[in-house]
């Protein structure tokens, strides 16, 4: 592992940073704390900072020596709106909120590289560090981009990293193509008329309506969509009914839709409003759809990749680049950047015997952090090898 030894030396501060974020998490545009100390660390090593960008997001520059290219680097800082079940000592000290998702150590690797480049500005052009509220769901990158982020921040290509609880510690795994999906969300509210549960002729049931759209929905996947387009139909809620001896007014289903290939996101889009639509008239009942189009899919342009992948076979070595990761039905709106500009996204694994292993978005995950020297000597190799000269 060729970590960069500037880096390795500051390894130790690099930790206490994470661990004061996870211990102090914020939620999606309420990353004030968090933006307010990222800030205060890039302007007290000399590197112009503008705040406030994308409501709580932060934009550091970097000059290197005169040149005309420009790269993109970006970490998210939102955490989630869960409890925390660890008891080490940096847990979360806010009730409900917690970084599962590692964008603690995210933050703090692109930290740990704005550093070392201020330092050294051992390249030719300019280097924008994107530090971005938001990304659990609520489209932080989208609303950076609104903000004009690209207009006052031109990047020739964007590169972001996050970690792989399922990949030993330091493995890249980057290729081109799709490599996380588009993400969905939708709300369906069937509305019947409530009645005592003896006389339910009396009343309008919505629950019958509501289990066999549950089954249908499912079918769509199985018996209308090609076997071979990755599609994921999943719903997380339903509610109904506040009483046994009740007929409920009305059902609530919420849930998500995952694709990897923009024609099979439509045609998902269409089936399912048809089967929505179709059954609460089969049944009768009022329907109300909400559905929300959220991330694009992930979708690493070659020349970027080849460029990712470089830079880190420098620091990790041969052994631990992997270029046939499947694409994954998890989302990402680092997604939206890569509409905008040429650029790649790569996972680097944080799993030992000991730490890491945890999968994100659960009550005990925890960021490795052995993996920041060797996040942050990534993305500084990536700058060096694409703005050398």
């Amino acid at each position: 592992m060729a970590v960069i030894d500037r880096i390795a030396a500051f390894h130790p501060e690099m930790t206490a940073w994470r661990r004061d974020f996870h211990a102090h998490p914020e939620i999606g545009f309420e990353e004030v704390r968090t933006s307010a100390i990222v800030a205060e660390k890039l302007q007290s090593w000399g590197i112009e900072v503008e705040r406030g960008f994308g409501k709580t997001g932060v934009v550091g520059v970097i000059r290197g020596r005169p040149g005309n290219r420009s790269i993109g680097l970006r970490a998210d800082m939102d955490a989630l709106p869960m409890p925390e079940l660890n008891e080490f000592e940096h847990r979360s000290t806010y009730e409900n909120r917690m970084h599962a998702c590692g964008h603690d150590g995210h933050t703090t690797m692109l930290l740990g590289a704005a550093r070392y480049l201020a330092e050294t500005r051992n390249f030719s052009g300019t280097v924008h560090l994107i530090f971005q509220p938001a990304e659990e769901g609520l489209t932080g990158a989208a609303e950076m981009l609104r903000d004009g982020l690209f207009e006052k921040y031109p990047c020739d290509a964007v590169y972001g990293i996050h970690n792989a609880f399922d990949l030993p510690l330091g493995t890249a795994a980057i290729r081109p193509g799709t490599v996380l999906a588009a993400v969905d969300y939708f709300t369906i509210t069937l509305k019947g008329r409530s009645s005592h549960a003896a006389a339910p002729h009396m009343g309008l049931d919505p629950l019958p309506c509501a289990v066999q759209l549950y089954t249908a929905l499912q079918n769509l996947v199985s018996r209308r969509m090609n076997p071979h387009d990755t599609v994921v139909l999943s719903i997380g809620q339903f509610h109904a009914g506040t009483s046994q001896i009740v007929i409920p007014e009305t059902v609530e289903m919420r849930g998500t839709i995952r694709t990897l290939l923009p024609s099979v996101r439509l045609k998902m889009d269409e089936l399912f409003h048809q089967t929505v639509h179709g059954i609460a008239a089969a049944h009768g009942v009022e329907v109300t759809l909400d559905y929300k189009r959220s991330y694009p899919p992930t979708i690493n342009t070659a020349e970027e990749a080849s460029a990712f992948e470089a830079a880190a076979r420098e620091v990790v070595g041969e052994e631990l680049i992997k270029t046939d990761l499947p694409s994954l039905t998890a989302g990402e709106d680092f997604a939206y950047y890569l509409e905008k500009a040429p650029g790649a996204f790569m996972l680097l694994g944080q799993k030992t015997p000991e730490h890491g292993n945890v999968p994100v978005h659960n009550g005990r995950y925890d960021f490795n952090d052995e993996l920041l020297p060797i996040g942050a000597s990534c993305f500084v190799r990536l700058v060096e090898q694409q703005l050398g000269g």
